[in-house]
């Protein structure tokens, strides 16, 4: 779908199925990554990008998405560019992207490696209920290595989990956005019966040029929620490399219904 992508009159339409939604919208991962796709037709392409903040607005159906992408500035090292997708004239999901070069700066630091708990082979995989499982978690295997699956009523709202896309070998900047939001909120580990959530805001910082894995392997989620009250969670989460380097890192207001 990513690769679908294209120009339409004064925007990009792609076509969507039912099998990667995420409740009553299309996964939320895959929406950021389009709408950086089509930011990225009018950004070189050597200039990395550094961060994405996505208000999720309203529900996009599967099917034929229109999208809108421009740049809103462009300096000597950063431009800042803005992607919409629209529902008819009403825009259903909006991300501003930071696009930078690398400059020369005496500052480098880098996330300590986590304490991984169990390795992919010892986690116990999420399993896939159709009708019951949000519909894109087909294509993707997770492996909870710490931490309560949802609904499960967990002592704390943290959780580790391995995952990849299932025939997926390479991973670049799109599909590492996606992985990013690809596991569920921890706040619902801690409910004891299901209970709709969903993500209302989404910031991504990525932390190299060129986030990419030529190799088949597990990536990490090391999520947890700092703050929970009147049904709004707020979570943050690291996503690490087969190899366990720092690739991202992840905020998300949710709301949680249970």
């Amino acid at each position: 779908m990513i690769d679908a992508l294209v120009a339409e009159g004064d925007g990009y339409c792609v076509r969507c199925p039912e099998t990667w939604t995420q409740g009553r919208t299309l996964f939320g991962g895959l929406q950021v990554a389009l709408m950086v796709k089509a930011m990225r037709d009018r950004v070189p392409v050597e200039v990395p990008l550094r961060s994405v903040q996505t208000s999720f607005i309203g529900p996009v159906v599967p099917g034929k998405l229109h999208l809108r992408a421009r740049v809103l500035r462009q300096g000597k090292s950063v431009i800042q560019a803005e992607a919409q997708i629209l529902d008819g004239e009403q825009v259903a999901c909006a991300t501003l992207a930071v696009f930078g070069r690398a400059r020369t700066s005496a500052v480098s630091l880098t996330p300590p490696p986590p304490i991984v708990t169990r390795n992919p082979q010892a986690s116990q995989q999420m399993p896939f209920f159709p009708g019951l499982s949000p519909a894109f978690t087909q294509f993707v295997e997770q492996r909870w290595s710490h931490g309560a699956m949802p609904f499960c009523g967990g002592a704390e709202a943290r959780t580790q989990i391995h995952l990849r896309f299932r025939n997926e070998p390479r991973v670049d900047e799109f599909l590492a956005i996606a992985l990013a939001d690809a596991i569920p909120s921890p706040a619902i580990s801690v409910l004891r019966r299901p209970a709709p959530a969903s993500s209302m805001t989404w910031t991504l910082e990525l932390l190299h040029d060129r986030p990419q894995n030529l190799t088949d392997g597990y990536w990490l989620m090391d999520a947890k929620v700092s703050a929970a009250s009147d049904g709004y969670a707020y979570q943050t989460a690291t996503l690490w490399s087969p190899d366990l380097q720092p690739v991202a890192l992840s905020r998300q207001s949710t709301v949680v219904f249970g």
